[in-house]
């Protein structure tokens, strides 16, 4: 039952957008979604709302039977084994279906946390790196909801430091199973879980993996944390006592361990991304309905301006966000497709292909993290007092969001992870950044040129895309050429052009798919998502500024900073656009509709 994504055709490398300009048709989008996409979508919508909802009571107060019964469910709804090979038990589908699954699931982040542990980082350590018996034996029945996976990373005394794990791990004198010792920490469903993808370091030297039933001798679980939000997910500490795991349960290679946890996560974080627009989505349509009944001094708060603003900017960033994750999983379905699944490296082709979009994984899961906790917060502010009472919706979401800029790797590591693997790529020559950053300072002490006219769709918003390009590489050219390889140490200036990444990516994203929908519907017929595109660019390109600003004014002084700072205005330059109107003209269309709409 496999699907694959129309487009784009072609194969993009990762990371190349900062270098390269691309066109409506190299992007996948929404509006690009195939029958069997919108299907699949509307099965996950409608598990959601006649499975999930009515038990929301339920599992917040920890009836784990119930979480179990619908993973079950969702098994047999084909929900949960959509990334599992057909011949162990899945779908086979591509990563835009598991985006689309995540993205409705998400309408109860208790849940969703559950469901995504168990479909994702549960199950796909072994689709990646488990020999065939592990395969058969195990993915059969995590794809059918029959037993529940979990994934244990975490320690107390790492964190996001995992491969300085203390757990440890020794082959026993007979040579037939591996004596684990360890404690793990934070790990989502362990309170019911059957398997666990388990991390020690073989020895106390060499970082593995390891397959854990939970009725292995020597294993046991904590107490369940309390915790400020997802209280709908199970979250335990496991102990391991001398646990004693078959040495056919060792998971890939020894001291391989890290493959296994870095490629996992960056699947993760796109479906993470996913959630955070679909959780976003649930929050604003109560947002809508709550501005459109309350009253105050006689009319509706709806047609407040301010709170207009509020509504405008969750449906942009919604928006925005949308277009972040279908882009990035449509290039990575186009890299899988030209892996050779009956060759004997498969496995190693498929983790080579999510690898090469690290780089854009990080910016979705830091992007949508954030993005989501605005809309919380701003779903709060809508409902006032009432967002304060836990009988509201607005109060479960702001709890339950906080925790996505924590889950899979802090957004403080993930900001290294992508300026970090951007410098990596470009040293090592795979991403031609350095000779970029070179030929852009030439053109910028030469002087001002002449503006290039832009033929098409969006003009305007293109070259504010090209000029945030610029400013990233302007300011990294500059960090580079102080720092050298010694920038890895300046967390602060990593940090910031991570931001500028992270911005120009979401806003060439937003302005391409913008750029789509005319080509299909007309400008009149694509008046709201060029709204958006708009209002996210103005408030995206202060950001970029601000940011790269911020690194001139680190690694400059005196002339240098005087002049590097007049070259930065030179490049942010740009005639802003009717923020307050357009705004007004976003807020009425969702407003009228009651929920978020591009119609």
């Amino acid at each position: 039952m496999a699907t694959t994504t129309a487009v784009p055709k072609s194969r993009i490398s990762g990371g190349s957008f900062l270098l390269e300009s691309r066109q409506p048709e190299d992007i996948f989008t929404p509006e690009d979604f195939s029958e069997q996409h919108q299907l699949i979508g509307q099965t996950a919508e409608e598990f959601a709302v006649n499975e999930i909802l009515p038990n929301v009571e339920k599992i917040e107060h920890k009836d784990f039977s119930v979480s179990r019964d619908l993973l079950k469910k969702a098994g047999e709804l084909g929900l949960s084994g959509v990334e599992i090979p057909e011949a162990y038990g899945g779908l086979e589908m591509d990563k835009v279906t598991a985006a689309v699954i995540a993205d409705h699931i998400a309408k109860y982040a208790g849940f969703a946390t559950t469901w995504g542990a168990h479909s994702g980082i549960g199950m796909l350590p072994i689709v990646y790196f488990g020999t065939e018996e592990q395969k058969n034996k195990y993915l059969p029945r995590l794809a059918a909801g029959e037993i529940v996976g979990a994934y244990a990373l975490s320690e107390a005394s790492s964190g996001s430091d995992a491969l300085n794990c203390r757990a440890r791990a020794e082959l026993s004198a007979d040579g037939k199973h591996y004596v684990l010792n360890g404690e793990k920490m934070w790990i989502t469903n362990a309170g019911f879980a059957d398997l666990f993808t388990v991390f020690a370091k073989v020895n106390g030297e060499k970082f593995s993996a390891f397959l854990v039933e939970k009725t292995f001798s020597g294993f046991s679980v904590g107490a369940e944390e309390h915790k400020m939000g997802i209280r709908g997910s199970s979250t335990c500490p496991i102990i391991l006592n001398d646990c004693k795991v078959p040495v056919e349960n060792l998971l890939g290679e020894i001291g391989k361990g890290h493959v296994i946890a870095f490629n996992i996560l960056n699947v993760g974080r796109f479906k993470l991304g996913a959630m955070c627009v679909g959780g976003g989505r649930v929050s604003l349509e109560n947002a809508i309905g709550y501005a459109k009944q309350r009253k105050a001094f006689n009319k509706v708060i709806a047609d407040f301006g301010l709170v207009r603003e509020k509504i405008a900017n969750m449906a942009t960033l919604l928006y925005v966000g949308e277009s972040l994750v279908y882009r990035t999983v449509g290039m990575m379905d186009v890299a899988l497709g030209e892996v050779d699944k009956s060759a004997a490296d498969a496995a190693r082709q498929t983790l080579k292909a999510i690898e090469e979009y690290a780089v854009e994984c990080s910016i979705i899961k830091v992007w949508g993290s954030e993005m989501i906790d605005y809309v919380v917060d701003e779903t709060v502010q809508i409902y006032a007092g009432y967002g304060f009472v836990e009988e509201y919706p607005a109060e479960r979401a702001y709890r339950d969001a906080r925790i996505n800029r924590i889950f899979e790797g802090t957004n403080e590591i993930n900001r290294l992870i992508i300026t970090g693997f951007l410098l990596k790529r470009a040293l090592s020559g795979q991403l031609p950044l350095m000779p970029a950053i070179k030929k852009l300072m030439d053109e910028v002490l030469s002087g001002p040129s002449m503006a290039e006219e832009l033929e098409g769709a969006l003009p305007e918003e293109r070259k504010l895309v090209a000029q945030a390009k610029k400013l990233g590489l302007f300011a990294s050219g500059a960090a580079t050429q102080k720092y050298m390889q010694a920038i890895q140490d300046q967390q602060e200036i990593m940090g910031a052009i991570a931001d500028m990444t992270i911005e120009t990516y979401a806003m060439e994203s937003a302005v391409l798919r913008a750029q789509k929908i005319v080509d299909a519907k007309g400008e009149s017929g694509a008046a709201l998502p060029v709204a958006m595109t708009r209002v996210y660019l103005s408030q995206a390109m202060e950001k970029v500024e601000s940011a790269a600003r911020k690194v001139i004014a680190a690694v400059a002084d005196g002339d240098m900073l005087r002049t590097q700072l007049a070259i930065l205005r030179r490049l942010a330059k740009y005639e802003p656009f009717n923020t307050i109107e357009l705004r007004q003209q976003i807020a009425q269309k969702v407003i009228e509709r009651g929920k978020y709409t591009l119609a």
